[in-house]
């Protein structure tokens, strides 16, 4: 990322757990490509959805 981009025009995603649009942030930067969740709490629940997946499989 260039030093002199504005804020209206930082790449976004959306989470996959709140649908919510996130924009990239400086602490992500070397990362954005494997960032999915926009808070640490959406990483937690996406991995008790996928631990509850586990319990109900037949």
């Amino acid at each position: 990322m260039s030093k002199n981009i504005k804020k209206e025009n930082l790449p976004q995603k959306i989470c996959p757990i709140c649908n919510r649009p996130f924009a990239w942030r400086k602490k992500w930067e070397k990362q954005w490509d494997n960032i999915k969740y926009c808070s640490d709490k959406c990483r937690k629940q996406s991995r008790q959805e996928k631990q509850n997946d586990k319990k109900h499989a037949p």
